[in-house]
């Protein structure tokens, strides 16, 4: 049984706080790769939650290679992101208040879904996203994409 699952035991359906990782994976061309999963209609964020012991970016790394059989090269911490909007009710029930660390990282590796989790996974510009995202995710990509946007209008610092 995991962690989650034994807490839920005791609580119930309860609101918990709990933290986890999203990973921005990101193509050649910039985008950003986003999953279906099973359990939660709409696109996401390869991720998920900490098991204990485990750091944030071994939670990301673990995560990613569970559910998309990639290995992450190097990472980069985006931002931590909590508070309401982070706020996730799954229809059966569960409450949760997510704390977020996000990363951006590059994968390597064939592409291998758990099927059991995830439905189907594509990269996007991150200015041309699905129409459905998955509440928590959705401040985590406007964060990344308004990054991407500072990024481009701002020119490179003078060298001299």
């Amino acid at each position: 049984m995991n962690y989650v699952a034994e807490l839920r035991r005791l609580v119930g359906t309860r609101p918990l706080i709990l933290p986890g990782t999203s990973v921005l994976i990101l193509d050649e061309e910039g985008r950003v790769l986003l999953v279906e999963r099973t359990d939660i209609p709409g696109w996401g964020l390869p991720g998920g939650l900490m098991e204990p012991g485990e750091s944030y970016e071994t939670t990301g790394r673990r995560e990613v290679r569970e559910e998309l059989g990639l290995e992450l090269d190097e990472v980069s911490l985006l931002d931590v992101f909590s508070g309401p909007e982070y706020y996730f009710r799954y229809d059966h029930g569960d409450e949760v208040f997510n704390v977020t660390a996000a990363f951006t990282a590059v994968a390597r590796g064939e592409l291998r879904l758990r099927e059991d989790e995830l439905r189907s996974a594509a990269y996007f510009p991150v200015d041309a996203l699905p129409d459905h995202i998955i509440d928590p995710e959705l401040p985590i990509l406007r964060h990344y994409a308004e990054k991407c946007r500072r990024a481009a209008a701002d020119p490179a610092p003078d060298p001299r």
